[in-house]
């Protein structure tokens, strides 16, 4: 079974659309817009604010908010911060003589990673898991473990397209116990691994969002006595879009990358290998044969066909090129940022 949500059930967990309140102690105005859902710790809406929109969380009590908070302010001090959304305010709400604690942040407008791929084509995939390994690398650098690692929790946002988290409810100090897991993305529950925070357990979970993203949803273990590894190992082998990249998520989910870099570093280079691949697989216009003797050349086509001909073979050389071209200079500047 998956780990069970703590569902509050106090005032502040059912604020109606149009709400409005002062913060008790920094008297900064808010207004709901919608309720966005519950969490662990408490209950997140959409809100109006002075500068405009931005997302609020509503907890039971201070404790239940301060890992959340602690968090965000580290990632606020990190340069260039895109590992979660930018921390605005921490106050308390007042509702019919109680208490809440809560705290506002920046609001991540996109649509979730697998809705996402499955929009637009499962060739993003890689491409948006190299973004999410570069971000794993600098928190784990930073001394933190994401731990409850899904699809749910990440968003892309864009154009350009860049994926983004924005419910570290889960985050963890390294070497601690993961306190917060999604059973399809939990080592644990597969028998491939402990709870222990440590950066191969987000990569883990990152393989297992990658193997999601053509899948388009989860699936159970196996309820046989199949090795947890042969089966995955057979998932993946059975989807002609993770084909390419069996190795390294293998090795991420038997736990062998020493880190998030090495993983990164490791899909790159397929993902560079698999597009130079697909353009030479162009192919090159037939040579018309020679005509045999005392025969009549058979009739020249048209002109005006003759250039579409060409014009449509030209322009799928040109596409594929670019395409190659501009997934290459991306890969190459995401190397250099993250």
């Amino acid at each position: 079974m998956e780990r069970k949500k703590v569902h509050l059930k106090n005032q502040a967990s059912n604020l109606a659309p149009g709400t409005k309140w002062l913060g008790k102690w920094n008297k900064n105005p808010y207004r709901i817009v919608n309720k966005l859902g519950n969490g662990a710790t408490g209950s997140v809406y959409l809100v109006e604010t002075r500068t405009g929109q931005a997302a609020v969380k509503i907890g039971e009590n201070k404790m239940s908010l301060t890992s959340e908070i602690n968090v965000l302010k580290h990632f606020s001090k990190v340069k260039g911060n895109v590992l979660g959304p930018s921390l605005w305010d921490v106050d308390d709400i007042e509702i019919r003589n109680e208490t809440y604690p809560f705290f506002c942040m920046e609001y991540l407008k996109g649509e979730p990673l697998v809705t996402f791929t499955k929009r637009k084509g499962i060739e993003w995939a890689p491409v948006l898991m190299v973004q999410l390994l570069g971000d794993l690398d600098r928190l784990h650098r930073e001394g933190w473990v994401f731990g409850d690692l899904k699809p749910e929790n990440l968003i892309i946002t864009g154009p350009p397209a860049r994926v983004r988290w924005f419910d570290v409810g889960g985050t963890t100090k390294i070497g601690r116990a993961i306190k917060e897991y999604t059973e399809f993305y939990d080592r644990g529950y597969w028998g491939l691994g402990d709870r222990k925070a440590e950066p191969s357990y987000d990569l883990f979970s990152a393989a297992m969002i990658f193997i999601q993203t053509a899948y388009h949803e989860r699936f159970n273990k196996p309820a046989d006595k199949e090795n947890s590894i042969d089966y995955l190992t057979r998932r993946i082998t059975s989807m002609s879009s993770l084909a390419p990249y069996k190795k390294i998520l293998l090795n991420a989910l038997k736990g062998n990358y020493a880190g998030a870099q090495w993983m990164k570093k490791d899909l790159m280079e397929a993902i560079e290998a698999r597009s130079h691949k697909n353009s030479h697989k162009i192919k090159k216009p037939r040579r018309s044969s020679r005509p045999a003797k005392n025969t009549r050349s058979p009739a020249k086509p048209p002109q005006n066909k003759r250039n579409k001909e060409k014009s449509s073979s030209y322009r799928i050389e040109i596409i594929l090129t670019a395409s190659f071209l501009f997934l290459s200079s991306i890969l190459y500047f995401m190397g250099q940022w993250m």
